[in-house]
């Protein structure tokens, strides 16, 4: 049987990207001391790595597929092939943030008053280049993690964040933006051009793009007396038109549609007095245009 070795990340993104590919139709779970997943799926073979880890293994061939941030991509100058963009993450679906960031009561107020200081950081080669960049001469120091910590050890850190909430907890201010970064969903180049794994990835990015798609979306059913129906339509913004279909007889009208999530609370009380009956709201999985 052939199968896709595909790296998934461990980590802060690990339960997010489960649940993604479980909206995705993919029933993926993994014990609490085990790197390795199962799958519904059985010509998926996942395994957990760091996401700082991803993109070399994938380069490397050591996987065929991958789920990691462009931050580490290029962190790591890999050479792979980036099939889709997944704007997904662990508290919202905003890029996550690479910033530069120092105390509070710290006189750092530009990146150029970092001139010959420390700076600690897990994005060692990106923060270097785009120190360069911007013309600063700073000493950049790799960071095992909780690099938080370290910003009253050293100058400077360079940390990723969502919202900046936890920097502000940390009594840390943001100075500038270094790099933004979104989930990608890459592959090793050699797998790409074998047939059967790049039709696999294909789909996978397919099904996967539909459940992030229809994340914020809800279907909604409806049924129209035809001399009302331009006064409900008047009422549904729709990804295309609704769907019209005839009901038994001639005086009624199925009014399909999909709608933004938070929408539904405004629209329905304005579907019911426009004419609108026997109205129903549904989840969706997935969307595919």
């Amino acid at each position: 049987m052939k199968v896709l070795k595909l790296g998934l990340p461990k980590g802060s993104l690990q339960d997010a990207t489960f649940d993604l590919f479980n909206r995705a139709g993919f029933d993926i779970r993994v014990g609490t001391r085990s790197y390795f997943p199962t799958s519904s799926d059985s010509e998926l073979e996942c395994i957990l790595f760091r996401a700082q880890e991803i993109s070399r293994y994938v380069d490397e061939g050591v996987l065929d597929a991958g789920l990691t941030g462009q931050d580490w991509i290029t962190e790591n100058q890999s050479d792979v092939h980036e099939a889709a963009e997944l704007v997904y993450s662990k508290a919202t679906a905003r890029p996550a943030r690479w910033v530069l960031a120092v105390l509070e009561e710290s006189p750092v107020r530009t990146v150029q008053d970092l001139q010959g200081k420390l700076i600690a950081t897990e994005l060692v080669t990106c923060t270097r280049k785009w120190l360069s960049a911007k013309g600063v001469d700073a000493r950049v120091e790799f960071s095992w993690g909780a690099t938080e910590v370290k910003a009253r050890l050293v100058d400077a850190i360079v940390d990723v964040t969502e919202t900046g909430g936890s920097l502000q907890a940390a009594n840390l201010r943001i100075v500038e933006e270094v790099m933004t970064s979104t989930p990608k969903f890459i592959a090793n180049r050699d797998a790409w051009k074998d047939e059967w794994k790049r039709r696999k990835i294909e789909n996978l990015v397919l099904l996967l793009e539909g459940a992030i798609r229809a994340q914020d979306k809800v279907g909604i059913k409806l049924n129209v007396p035809k001399d009302k129906l331009d006064a409900v339509l008047a009422k549904l913004p729709a990804l295309k038109k609704p769907t019209v279909s005839p009901l038994a007889g001639d005086d009624w009208c199925a009014v399909e549609v999909i709608v933004d999530e938070a929408f539904v609370r405004q629209v329905i009380p304005e579907l019911k007095r426009a004419g609108a009956q026997g109205i129903i709201e549904y989840p969706l999985n997935k969307v595919i245009p």
